[in-house]
């Protein structure tokens, strides 16, 4: 038994719902009877379906307490190949305040109520008591995991789960109003965007046309294929690998079409106009 395998079921019988993560610490793909939501989908996700696949498809949808699935021979090929565990904080009744760096760690520490804390790579997980949706950048270095979302396990933390503050609920009530139409509905068209990204645009750039645009087509597959969630924060990784490969270039590289392009992928899968392009100036101004 993998160390992954172990952990997940211990987590699983302290009803912890549990999935494995792969290279990438990103979950497993679907199998072909699943892609592109062909089987429905499983009955708790945002499209509800009967899907009953015994594989790990649908991403955090997979994650389960159940030990037989976990243990399972559909699963054991994705327990060998896994690099973490991760889990869906809303099945624990939970929700994870990522916190990606210094700045969001002192604002945390100067708004929220202490709970339980663990650390990541790069900042921390503060676990509260209770439910909610999700969403990505509701500020700077913030985002938060519970409903349709996972989270890595890194470890059980230090101190007490506390109950989810109204300033998390604050966040979200703010994140929703900035994404979404006075007249109540949400923005999720994607408008034609501008030309795109061609050598005209881009004198300064280093880099040959082939290596831009293969790097984008890349990019712009990631977003699309985040058609249950996650496409918001997958613009966002993809804008700022985008900006870093043109760190040394003397410039300009025409990393604005480039985003463009990367936002209206994410619309094109759901994700409101504004929520997407901020994601996307988000991941362009991190790199």
């Amino acid at each position: 038994m993998s160390g992954h395998l172990r952990t997940a079921l211990e987590l699983a019988g302290a009803g912890v719902p549990v999935l494995p993560l792969r290279t990438g610490k990103v979950p497993f793909g679907n199998c072909p009877a699943c892609a592109n939501l062909a089987c429905g989908g499983r009955p708790h996700m945002r499209t509800a379906g009967a899907c009953e696949c015994p594989r790990v498809c649908h991403a955090w949808a997979a994650a389960t307490t159940d030990t037989t699935v976990i243990g399972s021979p559909p699963w054991a090929r994705a327990w060998r190949q896994a690099v973490a565990v991760a889990y869906h904080p809303a099945g624990a009744d939970l929700t994870v305040v990522d916190l990606d760096d210094k700045a969001a760690i002192a604002w945390a520490r100067a708004t929220l109520p202490t709970t339980k804390v663990v650390a990541t790579t790069r900042g921390e997980h503060w676990m509260y008591r209770g439910a909610t949706r999700s969403a990505n950048h509701v500020r700077p270095g913030v985002d938060i995991k519970s409903r349709m979302s996972y989270a890595r396990w890194l470890g059980p933390g230090t101190g007490h789960v506390s109950p989810l503050p109204p300033a998390v609920h604050a966040l979200l009530d703010r994140e929703e109003q900035e994404t979404t139409r006075p007249g109540g509905g949400v923005d999720s068209s994607a408008p034609p965007t501008r030309n795109g990204w061609v050598r005209a645009v881009a004198t300064g750039c280093r880099h040959t046309e082939s290596y831009v645009r293969t790097g984008l087509e890349r990019g712009l597959a990631i977003v699309r294929s985040r058609t249950e969630s996650g496409a918001g924060s997958s613009a966002y990784g993809v804008a700022r690998f985008l900006a870093a490969q043109h760190a040394r270039c003397p410039g300009p590289c025409g990393l604005e079409e480039l985003g463009d392009q990367v936002a209206a992928a994410a619309m094109s899968v759901g994700v409101p106009e504004p929520y997407a392009r901020r994601a996307v100036r988000n991941g362009l101004d991190a790199a």
